[in-house]
């Protein structure tokens, strides 16, 4: 029997018993596929959707592994550079003065301009910044003199045993009005104090109360 005898049969769909044998055979075969293919629909294509996405989880999960691993194998060698970094911070502290020495260095710094032949003609400490663990405190110099003593100033201060910093550098031909030939400079000088831990914790306290 083939498709073309089944179209002639008078198949009644209420009474497939009585159907002949391939045309059930054939009716079985299909509702195999249907059920196949709707539950391949319904819960096969989820598990593979399912599958590929624990693959990609495993393999974000394996890099992840992969760079942890790695950091625990150089962990020495971040902790030596840890204790590295705070011995330089350290050796950093110790360049900024202590509340007693600033007044010390202020003559420091006013010796290097008389020595590099500067003339001084404002030298003005200002009122202290606090930072969050150090003070800044600026100082306004207007100093008269020419190129090459600006320049011996500027390396005198840097070679200074504590932190000073010059900003704002303005150099203008003024003095030569005063037919010596020489310049004005005007900057501001900066040094640092550190501040105790007490002072420190005082003033965070300080911010959170007004907070």
């Amino acid at each position: 029997m083939n498709l073309s005898d089944l179209n002639n049969l008078n198949l009644d769909p209420n009474n497939i018993g009585s159907w002949p044998l391939a045309a059930r055979v054939i009716v079985i075969v299909l509702l195999c596929f249907a059920l196949l293919f709707a539950g391949y629909y319904l819960d096969t294509s989820d598990q593979l959707l399912e599958l590929e996405t624990a693959r990609a989880k495993e393999s974000s999960l394996k890099q992840e592994f992969e760079t942890k691993q790695a950091k625990a194998a150089n962990l020495g060698a971040y902790q030596e550079q840890m204790k590295e970094m705070q011995r330089s911070f350290g050796a950093l502290l110790q360049q900024l003065p202590g509340k007693t020495e600033v007044a010390g260095l202020l003559v420091d710094i006013s010796r290097v301009g008389i020595l590099s032949g500067l003339e001084f003609e404002l030298f003005k400490p200002e009122a202290e910044k606090p930072k969050e663990f150090y003070a800044e405190l600026p100082i306004k110099i207007r100093v008269k003199g020419n190129y090459h003593q600006f320049g011996n100033f500027a390396s005198g201060t840097a070679a200074l045993p504590r932190i000073v910093t010059l900003h704002n550098l303005s150099i203008t031909s003024k003095g030569k009005k005063d037919g010596d030939g020489r310049m004005i400079m005007e900057a501001t000088a900066k040094t640092y104090r550190y501040l105790e831990k007490d002072n420190t914790a005082n003033k965070k306290r300080k911010r959170r109360g007004k907070k």
